[in-house]
């Protein structure tokens, strides 16, 4: 009987892996969606359709014309445009500080995100092989406890412990290595999301200040007569 019962354990165990190795690989392959429909979502397509969007808001910029960018910027979810809509809505602080303002809440809104779903693709990625080789210590425990216990083997009764071992650990690296190159993929489209905001950034920032300049240069309006 107590035979029976740790055959069972080893086999409920082992086969446990299974959905886990289920779990964690559609763990990983949502957080790889995620992160790569919102830099699609955060990006501009082309670096032409970016210099094409910049030399319009650059004219308004340095014509002082902050509402028409605003207008401009209003609705479009890209980083560049919502950072531009947040820097002129601070600019009553400072260039200084309405630029600080900006890149903290594009890092903390933005790319802390993708660093955050990042790093649970490197979980999976980890922990998937170490989930299978988990498997493979229990079926061939499995099958060394058939070993021991019985007088007589036959080769059918060691093959179900000895395919799980190794199916659990063929299926954690089945997991990890697609895994790896999708995460290597998405670094580079990251990287590039982040080359492009940098170049549009150094643009806004020039005219941006220029805009500044010429609104303070402008005279304040005269103040309502009270009554």
């Amino acid at each position: 009987m107590s035979f029976l019962a740790a055959a069972d354990l080893y086999t409920l165990i082992s086969n446990s892996t299974y959905g886990a190795l289920a779990i964690v690989a559609l763990w990983g392959l949502y957080q790889i969606v995620i992160v790569w429909t919102r830099v699609a979502q955060k990006r501009f397509k082309t670096e032409e359709e970016q210099d094409t969007f910049m030399d319009d808001c650059e004219q308004m910029l340095r014509a002082g014309d902050f509402e028409g960018v605003e207008e401009y910027c209003e609705g479009d979810a890209r980083a560049i445009p919502q950072m531009m809509h947040m820097a002129i809505d601070n600019r009553a602080e400072g260039f200084r500080r309405a630029r600080q303002i900006m890149m903290d809440r594009f890092q903390r809104d933005v790319m802390s995100d993708l660093e955050y779903r990042l790093s649970w693709v490197s979980t999976v990625i980890k922990s998937a092989p170490m989930i299978g080789l988990f498997g493979t210590v229990f079926g061939m425990m499995g099958a060394f406890k058939t070993l021991a216990t019985a007088e007589s083997v036959e080769p059918s009764a060691l093959a179900g412990d000895i395919q799980v071992a190794l199916v659990t650990t063929a299926s954690g690296l089945a997991i990890a290595i697609p895994l790896m190159i999708l995460i290597a993929t998405v670094n580079i489209r990251i990287a590039k999301m982040e080359d492009l905001v940098g170049s549009g950034l150094t643009r806004f920032f020039e005219a941006f200040k220029a805009g500044l300049a010429i609104e303070a240069s402008r005279p304040a309006a005269p103040a309502e007569a009270v009554a």
